[in-house]
């Protein structure tokens, strides 16, 4: 376990953040493998229709995810404090949430699928793929969630290198899996979401398993499992703002979407293409913003105020540096990434995707600071600043899209993301710069 209330910030940052990024990386691989051999081999429409339901997953898993990352929060606030019986107490009532919260999105999710399908205008000639995907993904989704809570203890109290382990091997599964349902069986698209889901219960048990047998300070007797009213709303009061942040910037997604059903299933697959690329840009920016909420959480609890504005401030100059690379390497050599997920991509999904290349990529650097002061503020436990924001990503993405839409058609679509980052960091910033006042003066009364 890693204390990250000692040693100089930017280098236990990096240090933390390494692992999530190796992590981020495998997981990002099994995506392209799972596209690739998607795209392969099924085809252009297999491909489109995963692709179609990526807001969608989000909206209903992301919220229990969000709700799992308030919860770590409130851990790591109590390990940098060094309350352990509270460590204890947080974890129970974060594994109790986490389960129920997930059985009964999952449950709303599998009665009304067709129904939110629709509600999202998908292509005929689609729906049929993401429903079957999309059976096995909700099916299992308590899997998803529990896998992202207990990854988010152990990164609370400082172990970022177990979750690493546990991701990288449920990959390999994943993949192998993947051949064999896809390309063996004959399963198709329910074969990628039975993969998926199977490989993230294997990585559940492994993690339950280290933490029982590794973790002293979270061995959990008889008498620990008891609830009680005070922890119950103290991880509400956290975990569900979280929650709703996930959920607000998830239907500004699934609009998006929606819109994106109106231009086409070649519109969708190169909209689906730049997903997969963003996601490969956004890698460290998340897991620095994640090692971020970390940091601060640990040194908060530990009353370390100084620490948190040198950390912020450094951790700002990488990401930055790493958005204008990416952006440029992406621009340059578009082509390629539009080539790696669809066998043969037509002129058209090179045209488009080339397009959502240039408008992204020029504004990475935009969303590079987003995820780095929404992971500061969110670890010292400020909730307000970061759902506002949320809720200025909903209102910016959904306003451009369809403005978008009907003025440019899908250049103006594809503007909506980068509106939406704009839109969050003016509310981010100020308040990222008002907390950081009022720490400084926090700390020169405890001198």
């Amino acid at each position: 376990m890693q204390d990250l209330t000692k040693g100089r910030p930017i280098k236990v940052i990096l240090l933390f953040a390494i692992p999530l990024i190796i992590g981020s990386f495998f997981q990002l691989a099994y995506n392209f493998a799972d596209a690739m051999i998607v795209g392969h081999t099924l085809g252009q429409t297999a491909f489109a229709s995963i692709g179609a339901t990526g807001s969608l997953t989000f909206l209903i898993i992301g919220f229990a995810q969000g709700l799992t990352g308030g919860f770590s929060i409130i851990i790591a606030h109590r390990f940098g404090a060094k309350d352990y019986v509270g460590l204890k107490r947080s974890y129970v009532h974060g594994l109790f949430y986490t389960i129920v919260v997930s059985l009964l999105l999952s449950i709303f999710a599998l009665l009304f699928l067709r129904q939110l399908l629709q509600l999202m205008q998908t292509p005929d000639s689609l729906i049929k793929y993401c429903e079957r995907f999309l059976l096995s993904i909700f099916g299992g989704s308590v899997f998803t969630v529990l896998f992202n809570y207990l990854s988010n203890v152990l990164r609370a109290v400082g172990d970022s290198t177990t979750p690493l382990i546990a991701l990288v091997l449920a990959c390999l599964m994943n993949i192998g899996l993947d051949f064999l349902y896809i390309l063996t069986l004959n399963m198709g698209v329910l074969g990628a979401g039975v993969a998926t889901v199977e490989a993230q219960l294997f990585s559940v048990i492994f993690l339950f398993i280290y933490i029982r047998k590794k973790v002293t300070y979270l061995h959990l007797e008889r008498r620990d499992y008891c609830l009680n009213v005070d922890d119950l709303k103290l991880h509400a009061r956290l975990g569900f703002p979280m929650a709703f942040q996930n959920s607000i910037i998830a239907i500004g997604s699934l609009t998006l979407q929606i819109v994106l059903n109106n231009l086409g299933t070649v519109a969708i697959a190169a909209q689906s293409i730049m997903a997969k690329t963003d996601q490969l840009a956004m890698l460290p920016m998340i897991n620095l913003g994640q090692a971020m909420t970390t940091f601060v959480a640990q040194n908060y609890g530990a009353r370390k105020f100084n620490r948190l504005v040198k950390g912020l401030r450094h951790t700002l100059y990488v990401v930055v540096i790493w958005a204008i690379l990416f952006a440029i390497l992406l621009i340059t050599f578009n082509r390629f990434f539009s080539g790696l997920f669809i066998n043969n991509p037509s002129e058209e999904i090179y045209r488009l995707a080339k397009i959502a290349y240039m408008i992204n990529g020029l504004c990475y650097w935009i969303l590079a600071i987003l995820f780095v002061v929404r992971g500061f503020i969110q670890g010292l436990g400020r909730s307000f600043a970061p759902t506002l924001a949320g809720g200025m990503e909903l209102i910016m993405r959904v306003v451009v899209s369809i403005v978008g839409l009907t003025t440019i058609g899908y250049t103006g679509v594809v503007c909506a993301n980068p509106a939406a980052w704009c839109g969050s960091i003016a509310i981010l910033v100020p308040a990222a710069f008002i907390y950081k006042k009022q720490l400084i003066d926090v700390a020169i009364k405890d001198t």
